[in-house]
């Protein structure tokens, strides 16, 4: 026996997918759209880490004026003071990363494979702690990858700099633009 929620739930998903349905052609052209952007970027990948760093520049200018902002929320004097400073950092390393975005764009890489190796190792880590009855190969394997990963960017770096961020962006675009299109002529054969 089904509950109300349960019942509820269902029915919600099942109006939310019926929604979509007659949007199918709008979720395949978003998703062809992502496509052709993902192979733009491969086709310049050091343009495309120049403009994913530039958006991260973006980024960090935009959270440091919204903590200076919220700085003035704060009720005493060494909070409101941290905040400040937090926000303030944020908006020089946001206006030095559009000064010099090439050079963004090698912390942003040093970062990533760092961050890549420490992710893996944690993964590996797991996976070797794991019961022999749970799936800790799959655990391992993605650690093992992703470590890889992560070391075959910081033997690279600092020459892997100009391009790397935008293989990312590249792949990942590519990878997004697919799984849209997939859901948009799923969607197409379901009605």
């Amino acid at each position: 026996m089904t509950s109300t929620s349960d019942t509820s739930s269902h029915l919600g998903l099942g109006s939310g997918v019926a929604a979509l349905h007659g949007k199918w052609g709008w979720i395949v052209a978003m998703g062809a759209v992502y496509l052709i952007a993902g192979f733009v970027a491969l086709g310049s990948v050091v343009m495309a880490t120049v403009a994913s760093v530039l958006v991260v520049g973006a980024m960090m200018i935009v959270a440091g004026a919204v903590e200076i902002i919220g700085a003035f929320q704060m009720k005493s004097w060494g909070k409101f003071l941290i905040w400040v400073l937090l926000g303030v950092l944020y908006v020089i390393a946001g206006i030095l990363t559009f000064d010099n975005p090439l050079f963004a764009a090698v912390l942003l890489t040093l970062f990533l494979g760092i961050s890549l190796i420490a992710s893996g190792a944690v993964r590996l880590f797991l996976a070797f702690s794991m019961k022999r009855e749970s799936p800790w190969v799959w655990v391992a394997l993605s650690g093992a990858i992703t470590l890889l990963l992560g070391l075959l960017i910081v033997a690279r770096w600092p020459v892997n700099s100009v391009y790397i961020l935008g293989l990312f962006l590249g792949i990942d675009l590519i990878m997004a633009g697919a799984g849209w299109i997939s859901l948009g002529l799923a969607l197409k054969r379901r009605g």
